[in-house]
């Protein structure tokens, strides 16, 4: 009898258990780890807990980890604007870390290359000079490092948070907004005279948990889109000069991505967002954002998009061509597709730029990613309303791709040390 009730408790302890996994693992697409957070930390089956910064971790469905690059609770909500904000940091407060001199001499060898760096000019003002920008993504962790925050403030004459403005940070509980996060990367970009560009209003990747787990109707994850829009581009008025308002609408073969705003709203998600965005700021420019905009499926698509909506009178300023690349295949289409982008009329921009290679690195695919870096920067230049190139880093001591795509990284102008590489000075070769 005694053993018949221990294997009974047994298989209850086990049922137990396998049911708790079932109902506090994350759905895709959640947050599973980052500074403060509390939740859980197993994904759904299908799904891993993939490091995404020091703040955010996010289940990603396991395909995604090698083939995409990469911001339960039923919840209803009134239209309206009303929010608690709290923040704890002001943009003319910088850190003592922001303003520090940069020590590489422009003479000094690359580690990585054995290249001088022969250019004296920084890369944002050689590209002031073309009257565009040159600027650099960072993110919190990264501007508290001397070696990165002096580099960037030097190189870049615009940055965007990597993170800091995303929704899981700017309203991680409903109707409850936070920008201290945001408000360290406005005070950084403010000590060193950067402009900043706002990333990104709706993206189905990085939501709050309580969006990605919500119970919605169209109606009511309409009104917490607007209300979130409202809010964060009402809060940044006057302080960033662009908007990522809609992020990774596509998918590669130009269909539209089944995101939580998709399955519930439908298309009409997309010109909502940015009519909410341009009642809540005026004179921003508004771009809608995504990745493979290389390639013909998904640039027809956008062009044709975008066309579409400015006619119905949809206030896009701007299409945001990311460009996270691979050495050696890019497509003989950058140059085509970016013109073809622009051709609706409004801006483009190249926004989140990294070239990657198997690592380490080899002499042949540090060449060939400078002559890669060199076409995407052509392919601006020759555009006439391309208003600028940022690179999503700056140096490959902080990089995303590492954790994200195996084998691969040093997909930036600098190496982990710091050092220009053949990348940065085909860059500036570029834009000289």
């Amino acid at each position: 009898m005694q053993k018949i009730t221990g294997l009974l408790l047994l298989l209850a302890t086990r049922a137990l258990l396998v049911l708790a996994d079932t109902q506090t693992c994350v759905n895709i697409y959640g947050q599973c780890g980052g500074t403060d957070y509390t939740g859980p930390t197993c994904c759904q089956t299908g799904s891993v807990c993939q490091f995404q910064s020091s703040c955010y971790s996010q289940c990603i469905p396991s395909t995604d980890c090698t083939e995409t690059p990469l911001s339960t609770t039923t919840t209803t909500i009134a239209p309206t604007s009303s929010a608690t904000v709290t923040s704890t940091s002001d943009t003319s407060t910088a850190t003592t870390t922001t303003t520090t001199t940069l020590t590489t001499s422009a003479t000094t060898a690359s580690t990585t290359t054995g290249l001088p760096n022969n250019s004296t000019a920084t890369l944002r003002s050689l590209a002031d000079a073309r009257g565009i920008y040159f600027g650099c993504a960072v993110d919190n962790d990264e501007i508290t490092n001397s070696s990165l925050a002096a580099l960037a403030g030097t190189q870049c004459g615009l940055t965007t948070p990597g993170n800091a403005m995303k929704w899981f940070a700017t309203e991680p509980t409903q109707g409850v907004f936070s920008y201290t996060l945001a408000n360290e990367i406005l005070a950084f970009a403010t000590a060193n005279n950067m402009k900043v560009r706002g990333h990104t209003l709706v993206w189905y990747s990085q939501l709050a948990p309580w969006v990605t787990d919500g119970v919605w109707t169209n109606e009511t994850l309409t009104a917490v889109m607007v209300n979130h829009i409202t809010n964060v581009v009402g809060y940044f008025k006057g302080k960033v000069i662009h908007w990522d308002v809609v992020n990774e609408a596509f998918n590669d073969d130009g269909t539209f991505r089944n995101t939580t705003f998709y399955q519930h709203i439908g298309e009409a998600y997309i010109p909502i967002a940015f009519n909410a965005a341009r009642a809540a700021d005026p004179d921003v420019k508004l771009f809608i954002n995504d990745y493979n905009l290389e390639y013909d499926a998904k640039a027809t698509a956008m062009a044709n998009l975008v066309t579409k909506l400015r006619a119905q009178g949809v206030p896009i300023d701007g299409i945001g061509s990311q460009g996270h690349l691979v050495v050696g295949s890019l497509p003989s289409t950058v140059a085509s597709n970016l013109a073809l982008l622009a051709s609706t009329g409004v801006e483009v921009a190249i926004t989140e730029l990294d070239i990657r290679a198997p690592t380490p690195i080899s002499a042949t695919d540090l060449a060939q990613q400078a002559a890669d870096y060199t076409t995407v920067v052509n392919a601006c230049l020759a555009v006439s309303s391309c208003v600028g190139i940022e690179t999503w880093g700056i140096s490959d001591a902080f990089s995303w791709i590492p954790s994200v795509f195996s084998g691969y990284g040093d997909a930036l102008p600098y190496d982990a040390d710091f050092q220009p590489k053949a990348a940065r000075e085909a860059i500036a070769a570029a834009l000289a």
